[in-house]
């Protein structure tokens, strides 16, 4: 359970080498020890993340997860689960991809949908009937504001990332009275492996900036949290930005 502090017991990372995720569980590691459960793929990177958290004084449990398998959402869940309840699960999983590679390649557009958009949304589904059974438990989805009016530039992401939004922003609605919420976490460009290589965008972010909006946004009990809060903004203006205006943008 999470405590009167707003400190939980066990966290689960879905997707659990993401620079976010690990940011994730060492901001709340540094208020208390706590299980966590590190679900991903079997890789050097998820041995190195395991003993990093156990080291900061995370009792580790480690999963597999492979979005590009439909089974492994459930497996991955329910092997979660055996272990005692979720408290706060964290669904950090995604590819960016070459948006000039996806312009025309039909096999990268599906696989790119399949990871951002289609195993989220199973994970999301496995991860909400788990924690009605508990009668409590914390979903944060990480969006991206590249969602919220997806641009030439890189629009297949941007519409995997709209969909994975409207699909947990939807989940949240329903499950008002559950005891159950959803934190849809928006960042703008985060520093990360993800983007290694890329210039910075304005307002870039880092993960530990996205990390401490996640605890915040979980206390305070909100269903979205733009990263940095500015983006709320920017998107906003953005969104309203005529089309043939908003074409000509450099973005």
């Amino acid at each position: 359970m999470i405590d009167a502090l707003g400190s939980p017991s066990s966290l689960l990372l879905v997707g659990g080498t993401s620079d976010i995720a690990v940011a994730t569980a060492h901001r709340y590691l540094a208020e208390r020890p706590l299980r966590v459960v590190v679900a991903a793929r079997d890789t050097p990177r998820r041995s190195a993340v395991a003993a990093e958290l156990t080291a900061a004084g995370a009792k580790v449990q480690v999963v597999d997860f492979d979005a590009d398998d439909p089974a492994s959402p459930g497996r991955m869940v329910a092997e979660a689960a055996a272990a005692g309840d979720i408290d706060i699960a964290v669904v950090a999983f995604g590819l960016l991809g070459s948006a000039d590679q996806l312009r025309t390649d039909a096999t990268a557009v599906a696989r790119l949908a399949q990871v951002n958009y289609v195993a989220p949304t199973v994970v999301g589904t496995e991860l909400a009937n788990q924690m009605r059974q508990q009668g409590h438990g914390v979903i944060v989805a990480l969006s991206s504001v590249a969602g919220e009016r997806p641009r030439a530039s890189n629009f297949v992401y941007g519409s995997t990332k709209a969909g994975l939004d409207a699909f947990y922003s939807g989940l949240a609605d329903s499950l008002v009275g559950t005891g159950v919420s959803v934190l849809v976490v928006r960042p703008g460009f985060v520093r990360s492996k993800m983007t290694e290589g890329l210039d910075d965008a304005p307002l870039a972010t880092t993960p530990e900036a996205v990390a401490e909006a996640i605890v915040t946004g979980i206390r305070k009990d909100r269903h979205t949290v733009w990263v940095p809060g500015a983006m709320r903004w920017v998107m906003s203006g953005l969104r309203h930005t005529p089309r043939a205006l908003f074409r000509r943008l450099p973005i």
